[in-house]
C-alpha cells in the first residue's frame, strides 16, 4: 500500500482565502460548515432538501452567535444542486452525506469531474474505508478523509486520513488548514476501519456492552465510571500519557491481570444488538438505554452542549489559534 504518494494537488490556502462545498446540509454537514467559517472561509453548503436548507440560515445564525463569531455569518451560503456551484472557485470539498458506499462512490466520481484538478475532495465518513469511496478515480491522490465528531463546531478534533493512494503532502496540507481553523488534527496513517478516534472509542464500549449484558453493572453506573472517573482526567491526559502520570510500573501489572478476562467479542453485544432490532435508537426513537422525550431531549442537549463549551474554555490555551487572516 503506498500511502506515501506525493503527487499532490497545489497547496490549500488558508481559510480566510478558501472557497469550500460542503455537500450535505444535515447536522454534521451544517457543523462543519460552522468550523470553516469561524475561519473565515467562504463556505457554501449543498443541501438538496427545500425545509432543511430553508432552515439552515436560522442555524448558522445561532451556531455563530454560540461560537462569538456572528461578523462572520456572511462567509456562509446554502445552494441545493451541483450546478449550482461556482466549480472554478472551489478549494476544498468536504462530502458530509448519509453512511451508504454507493451513494457516496458516485458522489465523488460527479466531483472529479467538475472539480478542479487541484481542489481536494474529502471525505467526512466515520465507517467506510476511504479507499473504497475514491475506488475508481483518476485522481485519488487528492482524495482524503477528513472525519469530524458530532457535534463538531464543539469538538476540537479531526482525523485526516490516508486512503492507499492519498497524497502525503496534500494530508500534511490539509492538516495545516484544519489546524488554521482552530482544530486540533490528527494524522491516521493507515485507512482502517473506524480510523483513530472510533477504534478506541469502541474497544471502550465494547467493554462497557459486556460488563452490562454480564450484570455487572448499569447503563447508569457504567456512564458515572467513566464521566467521573477516569473519563474525567481524559480532558488532562489521554491514556498514554496517563502512563506516564500514575507510573507504568503500576499498569503494566494491572494490565496483565486484567486482560485475560477483558472482553473479545467479535459481534455487537447483545444488549446493544437487541435495542438495534428493536428500533430503540436512542433520542431519534424516543428510546434507547434511556428514555428520552422532546422535554428531556432539549434539556439533554441544552446540558450537553453546555459541559463541551466549558470544556473548550478549559483547553483554549492549548488549541490552535484560528487564523482568520
Amino acid at each position: 500500500m503506498d500511502q506515501l504518494n506525493d503527487a499532490a494537488p497545489s497547496v490549500l490556502p488558508k481559510p480566510a482565502h478558501a472557497r469550500a462545498l460542503v455537500v450535505g446540509g444535515g447536522t454534521m454537514g451544517a457543523d462543519v460548515a460552522l468550523v470553516l467559517a469561524r475561519a473565515g472561509c467562504r463556505t457554501v453548503v449543498l443541501e438538496p432538501g427545500q425545509a432543511r436548507r430553508e432552515a439552515l440560515d436560522a442555524y448558522f445564525d445561532e451556531g455563530l452567535d454560540k461560537l462569538g463569531a456572528r461578523h462572520k455569518r456572511d462567509r456562509l451560503a446554502a445552494c441545493a444542486s451541483l450546478d449550482d456551484v461556482d466549480w472554478q472557485a472551489i478549494d476544498l470539498v468536504v462530502e458530509c452525506i448519509p453512511e451508504q458506499l454507493a451513494p457516496k462512490q458516485a458522489l465523488f466520481a460527479e466531483l472529479e469531474r467538475r472539480a478542479r484538478a487541484d481542489t481536494a475532495l474529502c471525505s467526512n465518513s466515520s465507517s467506510f474505508p476511504i479507499s473504497a469511496i475514491g475506488d475508481g478515480l483518476a485522481s485519488a491522490e487528492r482524495m482524503l478523509g477528513l472525519h469530524f465528531f458530532m457535534p463538531a463546531h464543539l469538538v476540537p478534533l479531526v482525523e485526516v486520513v490516508l486512503g492507499a493512494r492519498s497524497s502525503a503532502a496534500l494530508a500534511a496540507s490539509l492538516s495545516d488548514f484544519m489546524r488554521a481553523c482552530g482544530m486540533v488534527p490528527v494524522l491516521v496513517r493507515k485507512d482502517m476501519p473506524g480510523f483513530l478516534a472510533n477504534r478506541l472509542q469502541h474497544a471502550l464500549a465494547r467493554e462497557a456492552f459486556a460488563l452490562i449484558d454480564a450484570g455487572v453493572a448499569t447503563p447508569e453506573d457504567v456512564d458515572a465510571a467513566v464521566r467521573f472517573g477516569f473519563g474525567f482526567r481524559f480532558l488532562a491526559a489521554g491514556p498514554i500519557l496517563q502512563r506516564d502520570h500514575a507510573g507504568i510500573d503500576v499498569h503494566c501489572p494491572a494490565a496483565a491481570t486484567m486482560y485475560p478476562s477483558l472482553a473479545v467479542n467479535t459481534v455487537p453485544s447483545p444488549v446493544l444488538a437487541e435495542r438495534y432490532a428493536a428500533g430503540k435508537f436512542g433520542m431519534k426513537s424516543g428510546e434507547g438505554f434511556y428514555r428520552w422525550t422532546p422535554q428531556s431531549i432539549a434539556a439533554e442537549r441544552a446540558r450537553y452542549d453546555g459541559l463541551l463549551m466549558a470544556g473548550l474554555r478549559l483547553l483554549a490555551p492549548e488549541l490552535p489559534p484560528i487564523d482568520d487572516q
